[in-house]
């Protein structure tokens, strides 16, 4: 109700309500610290802790943000809004709970394709290099992991999660350790062969096992009594471990359900009937700037076969769809890796194409070094497009792209355009898809265009 009035985001919130309940039924908050990735999943935490106000009300509304935001909290411990970031925050977090010999529980929820980011898998090498004792949460939503197939795997999923099997499995490392079998030597090597035999069983291999990271899963991710089952068995668990849930982006909602893409965040709508309100269009309606890149970087695509369109996993929000939709074989969804969306556009660049590389302003900061290192000083030609430029209204402030200028002009070999209307940023374009200017920058706001009379 409170999303279909405000706007917001929706299906990514409907897909953790279940999870939501179990967490905060099961686990001593705020002793006890979750960390939730991007957080654009934190509406059903918010409104078990207090803040349900802002779900309710006009001034409760002015109170909160769309985020987790340590300034309105003692329950959120990070302002959060970009992505593969709660791996890395939650293990400090557990690292430093054990400097200071304290007994708490420490949560990392992850997912809605926050795995695809580098952060994400450092964070877990960091995590089983130090043996944190630390939760990590996949919460799955079909963006992800595969399925996994047969009953066995099933079978395993309540076999390792059950107190008897976790008491024999200690009983048994603690005989072998007697006997001389089991040292912190040859620890890592048990448990790969552990985990080869256990892949064996399920048919299915996952990357956390690789990392020595004991994986539980997967999991009903909407089953609130077999979660907190599950929470209550594995919550103090040594080590660091990874819970799998596999959960529907827009769960009760069934035009979320169907679309999870569209209502990720779609503005107002009507909760009865799922119709979105979409503002009226007249000839005096000024064009979003986002849909004139994407309408331009199509024409020019049609007349220059060296034209290449790459983004991090925001085909649809930077509007290179259109693109998308006509020419598949030139544009590329790399997933959400900043940082390799503009090495990538570089090694193109390298071949005689001539890259769009649209990233967000505020996602951009996360691929400055590949900038400078594998773009700037390199001479390349490629057009780097950093949409959501300036401040960008209720996103917030993490999302806002007020740093691009001031981290930017100092790069060498860079041109930096910002258009003052729509007109300016399809000529700017046209100019920068032309050989011979090195790397080329073109900086534009979220939101509609300026008409010119």
């Amino acid at each position: 109700h409170h999303v279909s009035k405000t706007g917001g985001h929706l299906a990514s919130n409907l897909g953790v309500v279940e999870l939501t309940v179990a967490l905060e039924y099961c686990f001593d908050l705020p002793k006890d610290k979750i960390v939730w990735d991007v957080s654009h999943q934190c509406y059903p935490h918010k409104l078990l802790t207090g803040r349900k106000e802002g779900f309710i009300t006009d001034e409760g509304m002015k109170k909160i943000s769309g985020y987790t935001n340590q300034d309105e909290s003692e329950h959120d411990f990070f302002k959060v809004g970009h992505t593969s970031t709660a791996v890395s925050l939650a293990s400090g977090l557990a690292k430093a709970r054990d400097l200071k010999n304290e007994k708490h529980n420490v949560i990392a929820i992850i997912g809605d394709g926050s795995m695809t980011g580098g952060l994400a898998f450092e964070g877990l090498n960091n995590t089983a290099y130090y043996n944190n004792n630390l939760l990590i949460v996949l919460n799955d939503n079909h963006m992800a992991i595969d399925n996994p197939v047969g009953g066995l795997s099933e079978y395993l999923v309540k076999l390792t999660t059950s107190k008897t099997y976790n008491r024999w499995r200690y009983k048994i490392s603690n005989w072998m350790r007697k006997m001389g079998w089991l040292n912190e030597k040859n620890k890592g090597n048990l448990i790969r062969k552990s985990n080869s035999l256990k892949a064996v069983l399920t048919n299915q291999h996952n990357i956390f096992e690789g990392l020595n990271i004991r994986y539980i899963g997967p999991v009903d991710g909407h089953d609130i009594a077999s979660l907190v089952k599950i929470f209550r068995e594995i919550k103090d668990y040594k080590g660091p471990k990874v819970l799998h849930l596999k959960t529907t982006k827009g769960k009760g909602f069934k035009p979320a359900e169907e679309s999870a893409a569209e209502w990720h965040a779609p503005g107002k709508f009507d909760k009865e009937t799922g119709k979105r309100y979409i503002p009226p269009i007249t000839k005096d309606t000024p064009p979003l700037f986002q849909d004139v890149f994407g309408h331009t970087l199509l024409e020019l695509a049609r007349a220059n076969d060296k034209i290449v369109g790459i983004t991090p996993a925001m085909p649809s929000g930077c509007s290179m769809s259109f693109m998308m939709q006509e020419i598949p074989e030139r544009v590329f969804d790399v997933g959400i890796s900043e940082g390799h969306a503009v090495t990538f556009s570089a090694g193109l660049a390298k071949e005689g194409m001539m890259p769009f590389c649209n990233i967000y302003s505020s996602f951009m900061q996360r691929a400055y070094d590949n900038v400078i290192h594998d773009v700037a000083l390199q001479n390349l030609d490629m057009v780097l497009c950093l949409d959501r430029a300036g401040l960008v209204g209720a996103d917030g402030a993490t999302h806002h792209g007020a740093f691009d200028l001031s981290a930017f002009r100092c790069v060498p070999n860079l041109t930096i355009a910002s258009p003052m209307n729509v007109i300016e940023l399809r000529n700017l374009m046209y100019t920068a898809s032309l050989p011979g200017h090195g790397p080329f920058m073109i900086r534009y706001p979220r939101g509609k265009g300026v008409l010119l009379d």
